[in-house]
């Protein structure tokens, strides 16, 4: 195991020997130097996790060691060794990012226990940063697996979009992963050494909503026996996301777009403006265009936060997306590095509806695991509903199928021209009526080389809504 490296810089010999002794008796690896020219060579030479310096000696002086030493690594700590006379050239040196300072003559268990809290420190500060990369990683847009085409098409946007400070919507049935978008943003933003704050509005009871985004001062109302500060505050410098704002009553979406356009925020119970710089991020699993319609939600507001819209397509309609992701939960969830799934799983997995979505998915695997026996997931080891889904009606095959047989792609051409024929070549009719999305519809149009006849050129045409 490696040694611990402190170096020792005073011009007094004796005090550095003593020094040395002490510090190599706790099993340090010590490094001693007679002036700060010298101590800075050794440091930059062989290294060191710890620097103890006299604050005066002749030459360079132990503020100046300190400066120093913070260019060449912030990392390493500094104590300051100082004799009676000098404490306020000592108290400047902590000011300037010493760790501590240590009068002489030193006491030997002081030494030891100051060393011992300025390493911790040193250890603390990079776990810290390691935790940062990791978590960076983790919430970044490399976490978003994207096999398929509705999810690259979601890539695309969020590299585009999570640089800025657009307002986003996201929209998605439960489980699709909205928060996981919001937080891929959030990563991969300049906000990303700041708070991401979700607060899920329908899990919040309405009466408490507000207190809980804008925050209270004491006395506010029953039970406010403190001040306390609001989601909002907490998200300053960072992101918040609000996810299932759709259920929000219209009178609290009053404050929340004030505080979008204003950037600032009253307490309940306090009318003191209080300043907020904070990105926000929505989402719904609601159709809001027809809760505008039923007076349900502010139109102005949704204008205010619908500036960049995603879509996030149910997981039934990224089929592609389903290995990759259930690979990624083994992962996470911990799974031996042998683990596999069985191919008969991996059927039943790909062949599922998931009407739960994402979510689902990974509360499938995470039960699996637990049941499963040997190095792979069975399909005995899933959930019953997964095994043997409720049968779906089987339509008869409205292709007749030739002696000769025929391709899969010429079956699917052949399908998709007749599914807009019968609908009049209207792409969302169509695509309802082939169980897939408008967006898979037109990615196999372009794929087969289908156009509507007399169409104005190209393959992919604008409609009017229905």
């Amino acid at each position: 195991m490696k040694r611990v490296k402190i170096l020792v810089i005073d011009d007094d010999e004796s005090l550095r020997r003593v020094l040395e002794y002490n510090l190599a008796q706790e099993g340090y690896a010590v490094l001693t130097a007679s002036s700060g020219e010298q101590g800075l060579h050794l440091l930059k030479k062989e290294g060191a996790d710890l620097v103890v310096s006299d604050v005066r000696m002749a030459g360079m002086d132990g503020l100046q060691v300190l400066e120093e030493v913070r260019k060449v690594d912030l990392n390493i700590q500094v104590i300051i060794l100082t004799a009676f006379g000098t404490i306020e050239m000592a108290v400047e040196a902590m000011k300037a990012g010493a760790f501590h300072y240590i009068s002489k003559p030193f006491n030997r268990d002081e030494l030891k226990l100051t060393i011992k809290k300025a390493l911790q420190l040193k250890a603390l500060e990079r776990e810290n940063v390691a935790l940062r990369q990791e978590l960076q990683t983790r919430l970044g847009l490399d976490n978003i697996i994207a096999e398929s085409p509705p999810m690259k098409q979601i890539l695309e946007m969020l590299e585009r979009v999570a640089p800025t400070e657009t307002t986003v919507l996201i929209l998605g049935e439960s489980g699709t992963g909205k928060e996981l978008i919001a937080r891929a943003i959030h990563g991969s933003s300049p906000r990303a050494q700041g708070s991401f704050v979700a607060v899920n509005c329908a899990a919040i009871p309405e009466n408490l909503l507000e207190s809980e985004l804008f925050g209270h001062v004491k006395g506010a109302f029953t039970g406010a026996i403190r001040d306390r500060v609001g989601k909002f505050e907490a998200a300053d410098g960072g992101t918040i996301f609000l996810d299932e704002i759709g259920e929000m009553r219209p009178d609290l979406q009053v404050k929340i777009l004030r505080c979008l356009e204003e950037r600032s925020l009253e307490r309940v119970g306090d009318n003191t403006l209080i300043r907020v710089d904070v990105r926000v991020l929505a989402a719904t699993n609601k159709d809001l265009t027809k809760a505008i319609q039923a007076g349900e939600f502010r139109e102005d507001l949704y204008y205010r936060l619908n500036v960049v819209p995603l879509s996030i397509s149910p997981l039934r309609e990224r089929r592609e997306d389903i290995r990759p992701l259930a690979q990624h939960f083994l992962k996470r969830l911990g799974a031996q590095p042998r683990l596999t799934i069985a191919p008969d799983a991996f059927q039943a997995l790909e062949t599922y509806d998931w009407p739960g979505n994402v979510r689902e998915l990974e509360n499938a695997l995470e039960r699996a695991m637990i049941f499963h026996r040997g190095d792979a997931i069975s399909l005995a080891d899933l959930p019953e509903t997964i095994r043997a889904p409720r049968a779906k009606e089987a339509a008869p095959l409205p292709l007749s199928l030739p002696e000769a047989g025929l391709s899969l792609e010429e079956v699917e051409k052949e399908l998709i021209l007749r599914a807009l024929q019968k609908h009049d070549w209207n792409q969302s009719r169509a695509a309802r009526y082939l169980g897939i999305t408008r967006h898979t519809l037109l990615y196999r149009m372009e794929k087969h080389s289908i156009a509507r006849p007399g169409g104005r050129g190209g393959h992919v045409e604008e409609e009017k809504a229905e």
